[in-house]
């Protein structure tokens, strides 16, 4: 089994989080309330737009259920990932989810392209952008430092539907220079698929992602945060 060094050379920052009116923001250090950045992402209105049709397609209820397996699928998928990548791996762990234990091992190969390690799990933010939020994992991939993004899907994805995670990965990027002047060479966004297939992504981190992030949170400012402030 591999053995993942960890560098050790950035401190991670704790944050806890606050519900505003069923958003989710965080308490930074500086005693800001920055609003989460999965939460700018997945309320724009293209995607809220394409989430309400598949609603009413398939009904609420099921609706409901697809989602609450796919939560409850990706956040065993994230811990196994996180134990392994920490030296932890348990052969045991979640054996009694084949689903899960099939989809990480098929992705060992891929997690195997991770070395020193920066950060997993860890809070990030940014006072200039006015967001917050909990990286997945800062390492090197194929030994460039990535931005690194796990996901999990019933199927492979098609390219436009992975297009948000490189918004929300360039905020990461944006939050780790700002924080720690480090810049990473590239985005990662691996996708850990029911079928056994491991889906694999790798993007520089480009200009056009983050004039789509400034536009994301302006209009999710417009939307929300006006109300919020009165």
């Amino acid at each position: 089994m591999k053995i993942f060094n960890h560098v050790g050379l950035i401190e991670p920052i704790e944050m806890n989080t606050v519900n505003i009116d069923g958003r989710r923001y965080y308490n930074t250090p500086t005693g800001s309330k920055h609003k989460s950045v999965t939460t700018v992402i997945s309320n724009n209105p293209k995607k809220q737009e394409v989430l309400a049709k598949w609603r009413a397609r398939v009904g609420k209820e099921k609706a409901q259920q697809i989602s609450s397996r796919s939560s409850t699928r990706g956040n065993r998928y994230h811990k196994l990932v996180e134990n392994y990548l920490n030296n932890e791996h348990d052969t045991n762990l979640y054996q009694e989810y084949p689903l899960i234990w099939v989809m990480f091992n098929s992705s060992r190969k891929i997690l195997d392209n991770i070395n020193n390690i920066y950060l997993q799990e860890a809070g990030l933010y940014s006072d200039f952008l006015g967001i917050a939020g909990r990286v997945d994992c800062i390492a090197e991939y194929n030994g460039k430092l990535s931005i690194i993004d796990f996901k999990t899907s019933a199927e492979e994805k098609k390219e436009e539907y992975l297009y948000d995670y490189y918004v929300q990965e360039i905020a990461y990027a944006c939050m780790l220079q700002e924080l720690y002047s480090i810049k990473v060479e590239q985005l990662v966004t691996i996708v850990a698929c029911e079928s056994g297939d491991t889906q694999v992504s790798i993007q520089p981190p480009k200009k056009e992602y983050f004039i789509k992030l400034q536009e994301y949170i302006r209009d999710y400012e417009n939307r929300y945060e006006r109300d919020l402030r009165g």
